[in-house]
């Protein structure tokens, strides 16, 4: 995501390095870098010919030109305006009401029915909602089939009527359903279209109105681009919607939707879709997505996410193991499935920052942990519990059970002894 652009953002401010003086011209030559990267981003030429006006305007404001590191203050200056022009702060989806409910829309292809069943997901598991999927698509019946599979898979009841082939109708039986059942957020899904038509806009209007919706959110494929934009612009002018989902951020984009599109409707980005599973959904925090943009990486998001996944009690209980040296391979499994429930390695280490850079041309297989895991599973309980028993004959059979080799065996041991050696030097450090 944004690799291109980061990339020739970067190269842009290296026109400001090693010059020995700063002018007005070279200013100006970072900034029409600066412009043609955004427009290679495929974002909208006035957005970023404005863009690099204020930027330009603010630099020179800022004192770039007699600053004594002007590569540096211009990379805040752009930072600053990235994240203004993605819309500066994130915003969270209204929940007020008893249910709140919640209209999607968007074209066919959009990811529409996926998000719904993504969003339940993080209402339920992070917020302690009680969700009901509501199926409103009723010219597509495998829509509805997937809502209805999305829902078993999360354990979240969906709601559907194949007898009728009115969404109005379905919407509002839903919600009174929603009432009796005591759910407490309702996700409308509604009908998509291969592309912008009078009677899916009416239709999607006359829900709308019908429900009155807490949120109505747009749904729009990152991978579009500039068509992504357009679109939102004509859903936005009839349903004055309140805030855009972009998904498939994972994908090849070049980010050009991500950094126009608020400007266009003037609607926040509330939530991005980051790759295929049920729980890969983030809320939209723009100055945090500047930070990636800019290869700064971003922290924060990266403990958010570890936080999430690694308790308070889990990490006291290993750290008591490590300084007594009882770690064994039944924790080492432990902590190697906590971190892979925190999404691809990949996007994971590009949170950190320079480690994107570095890792930009490195192949991460997601299976990187297939082999420790193959092998770890070969051993005994006494042996996982027990390493120092893992004599010769022993790695042997560990090796043949797992696939693998002997050496492959040895390394994952040398990594483990390594791994507590260096644990027990910053303890005896620390007392």
């Amino acid at each position: 995501m944004f690799e291109n652009l980061s990339e020739k953002l970067e190269r842009s401010f290296k026109l400001l390095k090693g010059q020995g003086k700063i002018t007005e011209l070279n200013v100006a030559d970072t900034l029409k870098e600066v412009r043609r990267s955004l427009l290679d981003a495929d974002v909208n030429y006035k957005i970023a010919k404005d863009f690099t006006t204020k930027v330009r305007d603010k630099a020179l404001g800022m004192n770039v030109l007699t600053s004594l590191q002007p590569g540096q203050l211009m990379v805040k200056v752009v930072h600053d305006e990235l994240a203004e022009l993605m819309g500066s702060k994130n915003v969270d989806i209204d929940l007020k009401g008893n249910p709140a409910v919640i209209l999607m829309s968007g074209l066919q292809g959009s990811g529409k029915t996926t998000f719904s069943g993504k969003l339940a997901n993080l209402l339920k598991t992070k917020r302690g909602k009680h969700p009901l999927l509501v199926a409103c698509d009723v010219y597509r019946p495998a829509a509805i089939e997937q809502l209805r599979v999305l829902g078993e898979q999360l354990e979240i009841p969906v709601y559907s009527d194949q007898t009728s082939k009115d969404p109005v109708k379905i919407a509002k039986e839903a919600i009174k359903q929603a009432k009796a059942n005591k759910n407490d957020v309702v996700i409308v899904d509604t009908a998509g279209r291969l592309a912008i038509d009078e009677e899916m806009m009416k239709e999607i209007a006359a829900i709308k109105k019908a429900i009155d919706p807490n949120e109505t959110l747009f749904v729009v494929d990152a991978m579009t681009g500039q068509d992504a934009v357009n679109t939102a612009k004509e859903f936005n002018d009839r349903l004055d919607f309140e805030g855009v989902i972009l998904t498939k951020l994972d994908g090849d984009t070049r980010g050009g939707a991500a950094l126009s599109i608020r400007s266009v409707v003037n609607k926040p980005i509330k939530f991005v879709g980051t790759g295929e599973k049920m729980d890969a959904i983030d809320p939209f925090h723009p100055e945090r997505m500047a930070d990636r943009i800019l290869g700064m990486g971003d922290i924060v998001s990266l403990v958010e996410k570890a936080q999430e996944h690694f308790s308070e009690e889990e990490a006291r209980r290993i750290n008591k193991k490590l300084s007594k040296n009882q770690f064994d391979f039944n924790d080492f499994l432990a902590q190697i499935r906590q971190i892979k429930k925190m999404g691809n390695i990949k996007d994971l280490a590009s949170m950190i920052p320079g480690v994107g850079k570095a890792l930009k041309d490195v192949d991460i297989d997601e299976n990187a942990f297939k082999n420790v895991e193959s092998i770890i599973y070969s051993m005994t309980p006494k042996e996982r519990g027990n390493p120092q028993l893992l004599n010769g004959s022993r790695r042997k059979r560990i090796a043949d059970g797992s696939g693998t080799t002997v050496q492959d065996v040895n390394r994952l041991l040398k990594q483990f002894e390594d791994s507590k050696k260096m644990v027990r030097m910053l303890g005896h450090k620390r007392s």
